[in-house]
């Protein structure tokens, strides 16, 4: 579908008229060419891609992505314009697969750097590591939190040739920023600056001890300070890379939606006028929306696609005059691998796979699911609590929980039902520790009730519980009464009494809206990684001759009544 030139000072009036005006010409205008990927969470092969673009009359299935296709259509577009920008809105690593976990996502930004990123806005996955970790994947060095992964793909580690950008991450004593706020570069004469920002919400995301001392300000009031600064070094063309999403029925190609939902949109009503482009992520969708006279991209995750986007921005003022955007499914096969980043990607896939391919233990099943509701507990969310609540038994843990987003996909085994660490790593790749705590029965009744909180459960999911805790809920009920006949080996859970719970790391920090879990005391840091843990219950389940991966005969979780 051939695109429409989009005339932003104009929208309001182009609504009215849609259908009879004639987008106007620019003749003094520049154009300039951007590129923008989000999301990327270490994929560095193609993977599997349903989707369905407005002329689509049924879902279409493909394999898309991959760095060397990126790098093939990136080489297509560079020799229409070799001033092609090619930046991002976050999350490039973090969440990956085990092909780039296991090296720290090392490979992904050598990758990236490959693939030409100029700029990118940090997203909450690069905090996985903390403060420390991402500066050090941003300037070099082995100096890591994550000493079994960094440094060991290469023995020196450069850092990233492109700039991570965060104008709302600052420190809560000196109130500076710990990464640029902004870059402004230049193309066919223009400057532009590209200014970076994360959802504020990151602090609840990652493991807290990560971050200790910083602070995640409002986004828009983070970006809007900064436009006299930046008009004072002669610029008049704004463009942010922020790392929050929202959501639309529209499909993801549609020029232009108007009906855009999520977090985002408050954000992107409060920002300057003089604003006309935002490049989203994080909520994993793709769309071209127009919100109050400004465009708001995001391409889906993965690598799966990426937004192509047209500047016209005036000679005279530097200012964007026009936008045209569109998002293109990055299909294997639609362009030519680019032959430098294919070896570069069978040189990682070759060396990673002797390590990933080596067998766990054998699992009663193909495949243990993540599936089924939010609001329900799964196979694998019982596997998973079941070896957290193993690893804990030395330091006294009677229950454990696990939270369904720590849960990256699904442990798939290979032939004869038999794990790699490969799909075992691909499950959990976070590289959480372990804790065990102190907490009373009535704190943990609390904590229960808290996934209900601002309708919690229908955003991340119930959390998974361990072998001989149970409970019923009834989300018709009341707020904080929804948690009903809570047991352990059958025994009522008594709110006086103190019980010992496991969890990761990430959670015992209060994280994912679960304050509760920072209240717990006497605290275990048992230094036992979450794969590890799992690892371990495999092989202890097979010696067993219990092959682990069926569900209980019995649920954890009731529900009483849908919700």
């Amino acid at each position: 579908m051939k695109p429409t030139l989009h005339t932003l000072a104009l929208a309001a009036a182009l609504t009215a008229l849609a259908g009879c005006a004639t987008p106007p010409s620019h003749p003094s205008a520049t154009e300039i060419n951007l590129v923008a990927l989000n999301d990327l969470h270490g994929n560095l092969e193609a993977t599997k891609f349903t989707y369905t673009g407005a002329a689509d009359k049924a879902p279409r299935t493909v394999m898309a992505g991959g760095i060397d296709t990126i790098a093939g259509a990136l080489q297509q577009w560079r020799r229409e314009d070799g001033e092609l920008l090619l930046v991002g809105a976050g999350d490039m690593i973090g969440a990956s697969p085990a092909l780039s976990a296991m090296w720290a996502d090392e490979p992904t930004i050598a990758a990236l750097d490959m693939l030409g990123l100029a700029v990118t806005s940090a997203g909450n996955h690069e905090f996985d590591g903390g403060r420390k970790e991402l500066l050090r994947q941003q300037h070099g060095g082995c100096d890591s939190p994550r000493p079994d992964k960094a440094c060991r793909f290469d023995a020196q580690y450069g850092g990233a040739k492109f700039g991570y950008l965060a104008a709302n991450v600052v420190e809560a004593d000196s109130g500076k920023t710990i990464l640029p706020a902004y870059r402004i570069l230049e193309a066919k004469g223009v400057k532009i600056a590209f200014i970076g920002a994360v959802l504020k919400e990151t602090a609840d995301v990652v493991v807290a001890s990560g971050i200790a001392g910083l602070r995640f300000v409002d986004e828009a009031d983070a970006v809007n300070r900064l436009l006299p600064e930046l008009r004072a070094q002669g610029v008049g063309a704004f463009v942010v890379l922020m790392h929050q999403g929202g959501r639309t029925e529209a499909p993801f190609d549609k020029q232009y939606c108007d009906n855009l939902e999520g977090e985002i949109l408050p954000v992107v009503k409060r920002l300057d006028p003089a604003i006309r482009l935002v490049i989203s992520g994080h909520s994993h969708k793709g769309y071209l929306c127009n919100v109050d006279g400004r465009i708001v991209t995001q391409a889906q995750m993965g690598g799966h696609m990426l937004s192509r986007i047209k500047l016209m921005v005036d000679k005279a003022t530097g200012r964007i005059v026009d936008v045209d955007a569109r998002n293109v499914v990055i299909e294997q096969g639609a362009y030519p691998s680019e032959p430098k980043v294919a070896a570069y990607l069978a040189g990682v896939r070759e060396r990673s796979n002797r390590e990933l391919a080596k067998p766990v233990a054998r699992i009663a099943v193909p495949a243990v699911t993540r599936g089924g509701d939010d609001d329900d507990e799964s196979a694998l969310g019982n596997l998973v609590a079941d070896a957290t609540l193993l690893a804990g038994r030395p330091f006294g843990a009677q229950i454990a929980f696990m939270n369904r987003g720590g849960i990256r996909r699904a442990l798939e085994a290979g032939e004869g039902n038999v794990v790699s660490k490969g799909q075992a790593l691909a499950t959990l790749p976070f590289g959480n520790t372990l804790v065990v705590m102190d907490m009373t029965g009535a704190q943990i009744r609390t904590l229960l009730e808290q996934q209900w909180v601002a309708d919690k459960v229908h955003v991340r999911g119930l959390l998974q519980v361990s072998q001989g805790f149970t409970y019923r809920y009834d989300a018709a009920r009341p707020e904080g009464a929804r948690v009903l006949d809570v047991t352990l080996n059958g025994v009522p859970l008594d709110d006086s009494a103190t019980y010992r719970v496991a969890t990761n790391n990430f959670l015992a920090g209060g994280n994912d809206a679960f304050p509760m879990f920072a209240n717990g005391t006497n605290r275990a840091e048992t230094g036992i990684r979450d794969i590890d843990s799992l690892n371990e219950y495999l092989v202890r389940r097979e010696a067993e001759g219990k092959p682990a991966g069926l569900a209980p005969e019995q649920p954890r979780i009731q529900r009483t009544q849908a919700p």
